[in-house]
């Protein structure tokens, strides 16, 4: 009996553990998918069951405190760092979708959709019209 119990609870904590890691939120590690480079540390979050994703740091030297000069509306010249780009992302079995992501190289909004690619590493593809036509980049899971 106590065998059972015991096993029982390590299931549990293990479905626990499993499910936390193999969740989108959290914070990620970005790389361009030009160059190759680390560009930022974005934190992913949900509000009212929607997925969020705001800047936290920059991480390419001399341009920490960057302003997205290329924005259109509220966003234009605004720090980078802080910034939303990611917005309204709806879970849709493992997939997030239905919301838009901003480049702030380039100040556009695209189409996005995420997800787990493993469980510490997150595809993010940003796209116009059909997702065939965008591109992808992998960002990592940064462990705390």
């Amino acid at each position: 009996m106590k065998k059972n119990i015991f096993l029982a609870i390590t299931l549990v904590f293990t479905s626990v553990l499993i499910s936390n890691a193999q969740s989108i939120f959290g914070k990620w590690k970005t790389i361009d998918d030009e160059t190759g480079k680390e560009k930022s540390i974005v934190e992913i979050y949900k509000v009212d069951g929607k997925a969020y994703a705001k800047v936290l740091q920059l991480l390419e030297k001399g341009k920490e405190d960057k302003v997205c000069d290329k924005c259109k509306g509220a966003k234009k010249d605004q720090p980078v760092k802080g910034m939303v780009i990611i917005n309204g992302l709806s879970q849709d079995d493992d997939e997030w979708n239905g919301g838009k992501i901003l480049d702030p190289k380039n100040g556009k909004e695209y189409k996005c959709y995420i997800t787990l690619a493993e469980a510490n590493k997150l595809k993010v593809r940003g796209y116009i019209g059909f997702a065939l036509i965008g591109r992808t980049q992998y960002w990592y899971r940064v462990e705390e």
